[in-house]
């Protein structure tokens, strides 16, 4: 959570007396954004409104206090004249992924999430080009593969990928998801339920679980392989990032937002004129003049996917980097991890955990 400038003192206070502090707090204005221009021409202004909670206590206090502070960014946004407000991180996770939200505004909603699957999945087959993984010749796990998005990102990477595994805790549900898969790509489409298993073998692993713990440790990768953690809270361990230099880990991708005079009047840790893709999403559909509810509740479609690419290639977004346990990665850092993979492999390292459960189905 990005801390407001003018609370610049808050870095040295415990966290539970920032906390506290926060349960007390209203929503504010953060900042004013100006100068988004299309590749068409036509501009957008807007405005950051903070809410201003941490997210241990977006996933802690009980539903209807957040979606009593979520409503009342939204009727900030409302009074500023803004047409669309854009949930993002943690405000899109909480509850019903911002139903009840759009119910009592008079503007639209979007969480953002059909950009977010968008950039991931771009960024996990952009980060396996860069690591030298053959996507036609790749094993592609999806962990939380029954759930909304995960079965978004399963079926649209079954089109590309030589294979594909399935994780997640219900067998049932993991039959009914296979079977809900493009049926040209049936036969390539695995399942299991053990995550060591089903990872073992991953060259690209797509982690979007609700889980509230961590569920992808170090020792369930494979040499090289690239993992997408698209979940909030994180889903893969912060030991990955310190025991596996062999590993490319991104929490999706930066994107560049057009203009050549993009100001967010404020810093929330990344590049300037870059932002998240939910944050993205939110200003594509205010350039195109869509202002429409555009991805809420818990399901993203591939169609919605789809439409967002092209909004973000109609408009001029585009990836312009990674992030990583909150830190960006560089050029020269992928660079590293792969040569880190390839003296592992030529020193014949083991890949990867074996599962002795035959969990593949």
């Amino acid at each position: 959570m990005a801390r407001h400038p003018k609370y610049w003192y808050a870095k040295y206070m415990p966290e539970s007396v920032i906390e506290r502090f926060m349960k007390k707090k209203e929503p504010l204005i953060a900042s004013h954004i100006t100068g988004i221009r299309s590749a068409t021409g036509v501009e957008a202004e807007g405005w950051f409104v903070a809410c201003p909670l941490s997210p241990r206590l977006f996933m802690s206090e009980p539903e209807d206090f957040i979606y009593h502070r979520l409503i009342q960014c939204g009727k900030i946004a409302q009074d500023l004249g803004a047409k669309i407000i854009g949930l993002g991180a943690f405000t899109s996770v909480v509850g019903d992924g911002g139903v009840t939200v759009a119910k009592n505004l008079n503007i639209a909603v979007t969480t953002g999430n059909s950009y977010t699957v968008a950039t991931a999945i771009e960024a996990a087959v952009d980060g396996a080009r860069r690591m030298g993984i053959e996507l036609p010749n790749a094993t592609v796990a999806v962990v939380g593969a029954t759930g909304s998005i995960g079965k978004t990102c399963a079926s649209i990477l079954s089109h590309q990928a030589g294979a594909v595994v399935l994780i997640g805790r219900d067998p049932e549900k993991l039959d009914a998801t296979k079977a809900e898969m493009p049926a040209p790509n049936a036969g390539k489409i695995s399942t299991s339920t053990d995550i060591a298993f089903g990872l073992r073998d991953a060259d690209i692993v797509v982690t979007v679980t609700s889980a509230v713990d961590v569920v992808v440790q170090p020792e369930h990768l494979k040499i090289g392989a690239v993992v997408c953690d698209v979940a909030r809270p994180r889903d893969v361990s912060v030991r990955v990032a310190r025991e596996r230099n062999d590993v490319l880990v991104v929490e999706g991708g930066v994107v560049a937002v057009p203009g050549p005079d993009v100001n967010f009047g404020m810093s929330f840790g990344f590049p300037p004129k870059t932002a998240y893709a939910c944050m993205s999403e939110t200003m594509m559909l205010a350039l195109e003049g869509r202002y429409e509810s555009f991805t809420l509740g818990k399901s993203v479609s591939v169609a919605q996917v789809e439409q967002t690419t092209m909004l973000a290639k109609k408009h001029g977004f585009h990836l312009a980097g990674y992030r990583s346990f909150e830190k960006a990665v560089s050029e020269e850092a992928i660079g590293a991890i792969r040569a880190n993979a390839d003296r592992k492999r030529a020193a014949g390292l083991p890949s990867a955990a074996r599962s002795p459960q035959p969990a593949a189905r």
